[in-house]
């Protein structure tokens, strides 16, 4: 095994480690969970981080970890440190959207890799749009930057409509931060990158953008 495979694994061992340990002790899962309250008015800023490593439940813990470890190997391609701060780097995106959208909620809550994780398959999908990817239920797979619209555009509508009990600010955050990390490996590493695919699959964020700005003006 590689110094880039263990490190992946490392991360999935202390994943499931403190998860599993956050299934069984309540108290310790509610002192690491992303909450609004506690991160601005205690100056909690460890749940930015230590909060990815915290899941809802086994079937929570596998997905995350599974899709980690599926779409980790092209990232990795590019060395070691540019992947954990990829991996890293997505959860403290994802964390600082949910923060900034929820800032006014105190109570407001989360926990999970997801935004990781999107990072990672977001700068996967950067430096190989064509890549396979499957979507439960469908009997098979499209290519990467199609999902990438899907993904974007739910993550996007989840997060405008307070869609479910998930984390669509950290999802969108964590993309958002694997796809910058996708376009800086392509810079420092010119390979296969097809802008045409790019530009499509950035049309949500595009929008998310303007939207934001009109909003923000006609207040």
């Amino acid at each position: 095994m590689g110094n880039s495979n263990i490190i992946v694994i490392g991360i999935i061992v202390i994943t499931s480690i403190i998860s599993i340990k956050g299934f069984n002790d309540q108290e310790f899962f509610d002192r690491y969970k992303f909450n609004i309250r506690a991160i601005l008015i205690d100056k909690q800023w460890d749940r930015m981080i230590v909060s990815a490593f915290l899941h809802g439940d086994i079937a929570h813990l596998f997905f995350n970890m599974y899709t980690f470890y599926f779409f980790s190997s092209l990232v990795l391609n590019y060395g070691t440190i540019l992947f954990i701060l990829t991996y890293f780097g997505s959860i403290i995106g994802g964390n600082t959207l949910a923060l900034l959208m929820h800032k006014n909620n105190p109570y407001y809550s989360a926990i999970g890799a997801s935004g990781g994780v999107s990072g990672i398959l977001f700068a996967s999908i950067i430096l190989d749009s064509q890549i396979s990817i499957g979507i439960f239920p469908l009997p098979f797979s499209i290519p990467g930057w199609i999902f990438g619209i899907i993904y974007l555009t739910y993550s996007l509508y989840g997060m405008k409509t307070q869609l479910g009990n998930i984390g669509h600010d950290a999802h969108l955050g964590g993309a958002i931060f694997g796809i910058l990390c996708g376009l800086g490996f392509v810079f420092l590493f010119p390979n296969h990158f097809n802008p045409l695919y790019f530009l499509l699959m950035i049309i949500p964020l595009v929008y998310l953008v303007y939207t934001s700005f009109f909003n923000d003006k006609n207040k």
